[in-house]
């Protein structure tokens, strides 16, 4: 079968190769289970394209990935390039660079527990068992990317140090449409977080998400929260929320907390997704929230889970293959209910496995589950 689904692979760094090994096993067996193909291409991200070509993203690649379908990437950073002269050359400026060219404004992070994994929450069992929140994040502007920012010196010993937060109509319009569609799909419900009391660019986030609610989406049910209440009542009663939506700043800080519920950043996927084209496609880059580990790189220790469900919202958001995201979901469900562990998600009374075991697990219950 003709492939027509162009995927581009960048493993990167540390245990990146090892756990996007596991999703090219999965896309093999969907070829040969439910005849879909996919036309696979690999490059070069981070520190091992410093390695190779100098810069921590070639042009080439950079090529590639703009013409692709989606982008799956592992993992980038390790001690070994820690402190350039350049920060250009740093092997997070990849990945950077990678988001700025394809325009990706819209993190998607989900926080879900699975019910095999709650006791490794820091939380109460019933307070997360059964969670199921997304956080979408504005990712290209805010305050950390706000003009003028730096640090001056003003004299007598002092410097100041200055970042400006700061939001356009269009910015906080698209990144609120992209969160009541996802809203529409789930529980067809959005919170948007800001600081409207105390910030004149939280005052217009909340103007704006209300006024496109009002033109669009008045099914969503729509409701505001301050971002500090937000921190609050994600750890007190995180099941009161579906969707939510929020700045660059505030959804690097409460996503990471959603992250923390759920136990381990090892079964953290998430998608960065850019603006729809003529034909409805958007530019999109998937992968798993945790890093590049270079502790266990190389040791077939790694947890796959997180790049495979980092895979299955490719399915679902790129391709609209949600029977087959589904199936990966429970997959791994399946697996973590009958006692499967690697390192990092272990606990008493359950079998530890590789990284490698961790897949040859999943791919079994996936032919159980397509059969």
């Amino acid at each position: 079968m003709a492939a027509n689904k162009k995927l581009l692979f960048l493993p990167g760094d540390g245990i990146g190769p090892e756990v996007m090994r596991q999703v090219r096993r999965v896309i093999d067996w969907m070829d040969r289970k439910r005849k879909i193909t996919f036309d696979v291409s690999e490059g070069l991200v981070g520190g091992a394209a410093i390695e190779a070509h100098g810069v921590p993203l070639s042009d080439a690649t950079l090529a590639e990935a703009l013409a692709v379908d989606a982008v799956m990437l592992g993992a980038v950073g390790g001690p070994k390039w820690d402190n350039p002269s350049d920060y250009t050359k740093r092997p997070e400026a990849g990945l950077l660079t990678l988001r700025k060219e394809l325009g990706l404004f819209a993190n998607l992070r989900p926080a879900v527990v699975f019910d095999a994994l709650v006791d490794a929450s820091t939380l109460k069992a019933d307070v997360i068992r059964g969670l199921d929140i997304l956080i979408v994040r504005e990712l290209t502007g805010g305050v950390y990317f706000g003009e003028p920012r730096g640090i001056t010196d003003i004299g007598n010993g002092e410097r100041r140090g200055v970042n400006t937060q700061v939001y356009t109509t269009s910015e906080i319009r698209r990144v609120a449409r992209v969160a009541f569609e996802l809203a529409r799909k789930r529980g067809n419900k959005l919170c948007s977080m800001e600081k409207a009391n105390v910030m004149e660019s939280g005052l217009l986030w909340r103007q704006e998400v209300t006024k496109l609610h009002g033109e669009e989406f008045q099914d969503v049910e729509l409701s505001h929260m301050y971002a500090d209440n937000g921190a609050m009542q994600l750890l007190k009663n995180p099941k009161q929320f579906d969707v939510i939506v929020t700045d660059n700043l505030f959804g690097d800080i409460l996503s990471d907390e959603a992250a923390m519920m759920t136990g381990s950043l090892g079964m953290l996927p998430s998608a960065s997704l850019g603006a729809p084209d003529a034909n409805g496609h958007r530019k999109a880059l998937y992968e798993p929230v945790h890093g590049s580990a270079p502790d266990i790189a190389g040791r077939d220790l790694a947890n796959p889970c997180a790049t495979l469900l980092s895979f299955a919202m490719c399915l679902r958001y790129s391709f609209n293959l949600d029977e087959d995201a589904k199936l990966i979901e429970r997959s791994i469900q399946n697996v973590l209910g009958g006692g499967m562990r690697t390192a990092d998600i272990m606990a008493p009374g359950m079998a530890r496995c590789s990284t490698t075991v961790m897949g040859d697990s999943i791919l079994r219950e996936l032919d159980k589950l397509a059969s």
